[in-house]
């Protein structure tokens, strides 16, 4: 049995695919999600999406979000997602020091929110292209 893998960003669908298992970075922590799972929706932090098909593992960076997970079907909805092939390892190291020299500054709660998650994208897409390097 399979199940069906879809990522939607605002911009764009990034995946949609038929997998064999799919690992979520959910807001307690990691959740393997099989063919069959117990129906939820809940939401996902910014991390590694992993997924395994026919064999292999490949490797996607999200954002924050939302999923929704059916016995057949896992729905995430984000505000990013990339794959790791197409992460530039350079832009994202660039982003993480920006975000971490802004948080050194005073800045607001609210601009502290929006650097603090633009930093913890950064840093998934440093994860997962490095991982992808070994």
């Amino acid at each position: 049995m399979a199940l069906k893998l879809e990522i939607v960003t605002p911009h764009s669908v990034t995946y949609s695919e038929t997998v064999d298992m799919v690992t979520l970075p959910g807001v307690e922590g990691e959740m393997g999600i099989y063919p069959n799972h117990v129906p939820l929706l809940t939401s996902i932090v910014s991390g590694e999406v992993i997924v395994q098909k026919g064999g292999q593992e490949y490797f996607l960076a999200v954002g924050d979000g939302f999923v929704e997970i059916t016995g057949e079907r896992v729905a995430i909805l984000t505000d990013m997602a990339i794959k790791a092939e197409n992460i530039d390892e350079a832009k994202a190291e660039e982003a993480r020091r920006r975000a971490e020299a802004r948080l050194a500054e005073k800045i607001d709660d609210e601009e502290t929110a929006m650097v603090s998650a633009s930093l913890a994208q950064s840093l998934a897409q440093l994860k997962v292209k490095r991982r992808q390097r070994h």
